[in-house]
């Protein structure tokens, strides 16, 4: 113990000494660890921590594939069929997250929530902290209604109070009964952010048509997934053979339930591991290469602590002892700073997209990250101590006390630190090609044809009664007044609706078949819109054929149809449609309409997502019990959405309104655009590190070359050399290093292509442009590291080099 302490005070002593080096190693690696362990408390949250529910493992999600798409809802009966036929589950229930209009003394107010059916906590493994779970068949349409409450709720609306059990709420202009309360950490991001949870499902229980449901199952034991997801294809299989009309081209899909509750972040949160993967291992290289420099410079120090009689094993823990130190030291800065990082993180995520992940809420450094941050430290502690000592090896450490030593150790510091440096610029040639192709990935998903001009747009969604608006006459009525009052607004140009706002979900989908012709043998899925006729002027959409709806075409009038061109080609082909009939598939013939225009393709759905086809139908006829409003002002929209918000209320308080956002906004804000711009300004906040780091480090290497090089370059220089010539020289040097530093990380960026590709969008992860540039700025901010220890070679007087030791 007494040589441990005497080593602890001697290194302390030592890191002292040196303060520029303990000071650029310490923040190095901490800035390493802290972006490690950052990152890693996200991929924690996601992806390793277990979700909050009973053997969560055997949980499956199941939806309805189509031509469409692979996760769409299932219908009642479809969901009744499977439950009955399969053999595989233990337990089967579905949800929706629709929410709830609820009534308040101060008018009628959205509130976020989910309809489930009666044994859906029983099949997750949820038991209620207060009151009971929903019974069997309290479901039904003729039992009184019931909803449990999420915690959050509990305590915000009703102060955490056991008094709210039996109380009743009005949802949806129907008394509900509060019969329980959620526990604390119980979430389900597929319906989050959730407050209230009832039984009473929407679903139509006769329209095998009629699709709104997602299904949770869990597996019986014994039972693989692959054996489950199997079994489920044969039964849609046989659904569709039993049921033709309703159920064409319609399969079975299955995931793990944690694969669906994570959704979308698992690429991203992948990448920005590796990436800060990366940046520890820069960090590390850079650290290993000061410490072996400084092993250098300390070898006559040890060789005569050697000669005074310091055994081997003494210098050894020496260097051991120093490099648990600082590490220790780099490892308590780096995880001070990654709890801010974490809660930095976290509120730069929007408010929208972290109420739907709610596994990311409330991050904190747990058990599972401070075993992660040891892992990382005790690897780098055993590199730092090993590595400098390997240097020492190449000769006995009492021949450093003779003359000349510099040299064999310069060439080995030399040879080891060469190549440490190009591993490190390769790693930030990766970085940066990652950074690079992500941003440019985000440029063009922000400058992507759209189909409308996004500017000055204000939406606002609108949510009246259904049983004050359950007639289409009432819901007209209603969307005309709303639609005038807003109109008639100071600055505002235009005001129309419809019932899905573009760059959203793409559901509402339906299909379409030619009026007098064959139905092709797979008819296919495509969105479906009901618009107000300046739905188009209002967006500035583009006209191709034809013309947009007229005010006046009513339910008396013929129905009409505009289509996309999108959809305009997988109906027709070649073919003018202009003036042909069109209708849903196994509607009525009364139901036909007249394709009177061709639009351009409008993002209906995610920015990220392929243009699909679309048909546009008239409101007017086709009056639906909700809409949204999208307004063109000649203010600043923002300023609208107050006002919106207001007509609506004076028209009938009933009518809730929700979601004001600018149409920009909506765009900015969408998951997609998030998802790019996070992993966009993260990796490339990652990539300018590395690159800083592999600056710093070519600059440490060349400079002890020219250090060690100094009397070779006093004798050119004596002997006449040009300083250019030794700008040469020395930049050569560091050319090679740059250039194999360089190919090597161009090869690894395309080998790790894969890990980018869903994340990227309009640009290929071999994008030559982009290597190229890569490539360039890397090579020049190199060049201009190695600059200075060139400069100053240079500047050697000969004089003063020839006696250098």
């Amino acid at each position: 113990m007494n040589a441990v302490l005497q080593d602890v005070r001697y290194a302390l002593r030592q890191l002292r000494k040196s303060p520029g080096f303990t000071l650029v190693a310490v923040v190095t690696l901490a800035l390493g660890i802290c972006s490690s362990i950052a990152i890693f408390a996200f991929v924690d949250a996601a992806l390793i921590k277990p979700l909050p529910y009973k053997n969560s493992s055997r949980l499956v999600a199941l939806f309805e594939s189509i031509p469409l798409g692979p996760r769409y809802h299932l219908s009642w009966p479809d969901y009744m069929d499977w439950k009955k036929l399969n053999t595989v589950f233990s337990a089967f229930d579905v949800y929706e997250n629709d929410g709830f209009l609820m009534s308040t003394p101060d008018g009628a107010q959205r509130v976020a929530g989910a309809r489930v059916s009666d044994g859906f906590f029983r099949t997750l493994g949820v038991t209620p902290v207060l009151g009971r779970d929903f019974r069997s068949g309290e479901g039904e349409p003729s039992e009184p209604r019931a909803a449990l409450l999420t915690y959050s709720a509990w305590q915000k609306r009703y102060g955490g109070r056991s008094e709210i059990l039996g109380q009743a709420v009005i949802l949806d202009d129907k008394p509900t009964t509060i019969i329980g309360v959620l526990p604390a950490d119980f979430h389900f991001a597929p319906a989050e952010p959730a407050e209230f949870w009832s039984s009473a499902l929407q679903a139509p229980r006769d329209c095998r048509g009629c699709h709104g449901l997602y299904g949770v199952a869990r597996l019986k034991e014994g039972v693989s997934f692959l054996t489950a997801f199997a079994e489920m294809k044969g039964i849609a299989k046989q659904l569709e053979q039993q049921y033709p009309n309703s159920n064409r081209d319609q399969a079975a899909f299955m995931l793990p339930l944690a694969t669906v509750i994570v959704g979308d972040i698992r690429p991203i949160l992948l990448v920005l591991l590796c990436g800060a993967g990366l940046l520890l291992l820069i960090a590390c290289v850079n650290v290993t290469s000061l410490l072996l420099v400084r092993s250098e410079s300390r070898r006559r120090e040890l060789a005569v602590r050697g000669a005074m009689g310091a055994s081997t094993t003494r210098l050894v823990l020496q260097f051991v002892t120093e490099a648990i130190l600082l590490v220790t030291i780099s490892a308590l800065l780096g995880v001070s700073a990654a709890a801010g990082a974490v809660r930095l993180l976290s509120i730069l995520v929007p408010k929208d997209m972290m109420e739907s992940m709610p596994f990311l809420q409330g991050l904190v450094l747990n058990a599972r990250i401070a075993v992660f941050a040891l892992a990382i430290s005790a690897i780098a502690a055993v590199v730092f101590s090993i590595l400098p000592l390997l240097g020492l090896r190449a000769s006995e450490l009492h021949n450093d006390l003779a003359e000349g030593s510099r040299g064999s150790a310069g060439t080995t510091w030399r040879r080891l630190g060469s190549n440490l440096v190009i591993a490190e610029l390769a790693m930030a040639m990766l970085l940066l090609t990652g950074g690079a192709l992500l941003a440019k990935s985000f440029y063009y998903l922000l400058h992507a044809d759209i189909g409308m001009q996004p500017d000055s747009l204000a939406t606002m969604q609108v949510s009246p009664s259904t049983s004050a608006y359950d007639k289409p006459e009432k819901a007209l009525a209603l969307e005309r007044q709303v639609l005038d009052r807003v109109a008639s607004l100071p600055g505002v140009k235009s005001a129309s609706s419809t019932n899905r706002l573009p760059i959203g979900d793409a559901d509402f989908t339906t299909q379409f078949v030619i009026v007098g012709r064959p139905e092709p043998p797979t008819p296919q899925e495509v969105t479906y819109r009901v618009v107000s006729a300046k739905f188009f002027e209002t967006l500035q959409a583009r006209l191709l054929h034809g013309r947009f709806f007229m005010e006046e075409e009513d339910s008396s009038r013929p129905r009409v149809a505009l289509l996309n061109q999108a959809m305009a080609r997988q109906l027709f082909g070649n073919e003018d449609p202009m003036g042909k009939q069109v209708n849903y598939r196994g509607a009525p013939a009364t139901a036909s309409m007249q394709i009177i225009g061709i639009v351009d393709d409008i993002k209906e759905g995610q920015l990220d997502m392929m243009l699909r086809p679309a048909a546009y139908v008239p409101f007017n006829q086709n009056p639906l019990p909700f809409f949204s409003l999208i307004v063109r002002t000649a203010q600043t929209p923002q300023s609208l959405l107050a006002e919106l918000s207001s007509v609506v209320r004076q028209i009938d308080p009933s009518v809730a309104t929700f979601a004001g956002i600018t149409m920009t906004d909506r765009i900015h804000d969408s998951p997609s655009a998030y998802l790019h711009r996070s992993s966009a300004w993260l990796v490339g906040g990652f990539a300018i590190l590395a690159l800083l780091l592999g600056a710093i480090g070519l600059y440490g290497v060349v400079a002890y070359s020219v250090s060690q090089r100094t009397r070779e370059i006093g004798v050119r220089m004596a002997l006449g050399a040009q300083r250019s010539s030794v700008y040469r020289l020395v930049l050569n040097e560091a050319g090679w290093l740059i250039g194999l530093g360089i190919l090597a990380g161009a090869v690894l960026a395309l080998g790790t292509s894969a890990l980018l590709q869903t994340l990227l969008f309009g640009v290929r992860p071999w994008d030559v442009p982009t290597l190229a540039a890569v490539a360039a700025v890397l090579a020049i901010s190199a060049l201009l590291a190695s600059y200075i220890p060139a400069r100053r070679a240079a500047k050697v007087d000969p004089m003063v080099a020839l006696r250098y030791e």
